[in-house]
């Protein structure tokens, strides 16, 4: 059996950041990217998550040279750090060109800018040693329904994936689901959808899927079982851990902070997997509460990483006899009970 410490974690550097939200400002000094590096081994983190331009800022402004040669300069920082890059996802929704979505835009020139500008996200994680890009489609969607044809819109998906995977034939390419929100309705809005169309491409073996805890909360699905259905396929890449109070707007809170007992399952399924044996991350999206002072607001993550350590040796000190003698019995609510004592600690 692999150890706790076989876990490796990630988080992005967006997850240090100034408390500015929807209904007010930053409360928080923005905390150097360099300053922020430093931190990640204090915390316990082996690897960065990377928006493309995280890597290269104003990456559109500037030549396929100088991005390979700032991607190569941002590996050797890591590498100063003891660090790795996880993976790198396309920022589109920050763009202009992106506000009626990318990849499912009705005009075709910005359809072509979105595939061209993945294929340098792709470039620059080929620059940092890595091969795993991943696709948040932030607004592949539609605030009302008759804005897009939605037939045609997941066949330019489906054609913007095919490009991807033809522009680098080693490239892996992930995909985020989430139902709602910058859009209010998303075209790929659970990893059954995101697993469906990278089977339709020109190379399903190359297409998985990264599954966030309050991205699947907000479906109204389970975690555990979203994660369930990617590890049976071998499609489970990464998750970002975090969580969620309820369905509303993405809150990315630490981990486990609003549902113990939904944070042990996603533990629990990542654990019946073998998940720590394939390599792959755990990743963190979470945040710090806007309330929290600039001096100790990176506690969400070395909080939400101690807890899924918890979790991890909760779910291997748990009674397996126990568990299939009232499997076996059918007696469901002694089973929960064991379950709920056992997070407790209490007999």
């Amino acid at each position: 059996m692999s150890t706790a410490t076989d876990y490796r974690f990630s988080f992005g550097p967006w997850n240090i950041h100034e408390g500015a939200d929807p209904f007010g400002p930053a409360v928080r000094p923005t905390v150097a990217f360099s300053k922020k590096l430093a931190m990640y081994k204090e915390l316990g983190f082996d690897a960065v998550q990377f928006h493309d331009d995280d890597a290269v800022p104003d990456i559109d402004g500037k030549s396929a040279d100088q991005v390979r040669a700032e991607a190569r300069q941002m590996k050797k920082m890591l590498a100063d750090h003891g660090l790795v890059a996880e993976f790198t996802a396309p920022r589109l929704w920050e763009d202009p060109r992106g506000i009626d979505g990318g990849f499912t835009s009705n005009d075709s020139q910005v359809r072509k800018w979105a595939i061209d500008r993945t294929r340098r996200c792709i470039d620059v994680a080929r620059e940092l040693g890595i091969k795993f890009v991943v696709l948040w489609l932030a607004r592949e969607g539609t605030y009302i329904r008759e804005a897009k044809n939605a037939i045609d819109a997941h066949k330019h998906l489906l054609d913007a994936l095919n490009a991807l995977l033809q522009h680098d034939k080693e490239v892996e390419i992930a995909i985020e689901p989430k139902p709602n929100e910058p859009m209010d309705h998303a075209y790929i809005p659970t990893i059954g959808h995101a697993l469906a169309i990278g089977m339709q491409t020109v190379d399903p073996r190359r297409t998985g899927g990264l599954i966030e805890t309050a991205h699947a909360i907000l479906a109204g699905l389970d975690p555990s079982d979203e994660m369930a259905f990617a590890l049976q396929a071998g499609k489970l890449w990464s998750v970002h851990l975090n969580d969620q109070n309820g369905l509303k707007f993405d809150e990315d809170k630490s981990f486990g902070a609003a549902n113990l007992r939904v944070a042990y399952n996603q533990v629990r399924v990542l654990e019946l997997a073998g998940y720590a044996k394939t390599g792959r991350y755990i990743g963190l999206d979470v945040k710090a509460m806007r309330t929290q002072q600039a001096d100790v607001a990176t506690k969400h993550l070395a909080n939400s990483r101690r807890i899924f350590l918890a979790l991890v040796e909760k779910f291997r000190t748990f009674d397996r006899k126990l568990e299939q003698q009232l499997i076996a019995a059918r007696d469901y609510e002694a089973l929960e009970m064991a379950v709920l004592a056992h997070l407790m600690g209490v007999k």
